[in-house]
């Protein structure tokens, strides 16, 4: 166990309020707060701007992210971010 994550859904609920980078099927990069997720991993982020190459392409607020579109999520923290 690595900072109290066991399951795979752990992550998610650590990093509610906080925010996370989602990797898009089609090569887009969204960055926002994460709010809420479900089982499917439905995703609903405030705050969202999708990101290219490091700079903001176009901000887009509340968004909601189909699960079967993600193909990773990651703590904005340990993204680019340090870099």
């Amino acid at each position: 166990m690595v900072n109290g994550i066991e399951r795979p859904l752990d992550l998610l609920n650590n990093s509610k309020g906080k925010e996370i980078l989602v990797q898009l099927k089609g090569d887009r990069q969204l960055v926002g707060t994460l709010l809420a997720f479900d089982i499917h991993i439905n995703v609903v982020l405030d705050n969202a701007k999708e990101v290219a190459n490091g700079e903001t392409k176009r901000s887009m607020g509340l968004t909601f992210l189909r699960g079967d579109t993600i193909v990773f999520i990651s703590p904005a923290s340990t993204a680019s971010k340090g870099e």
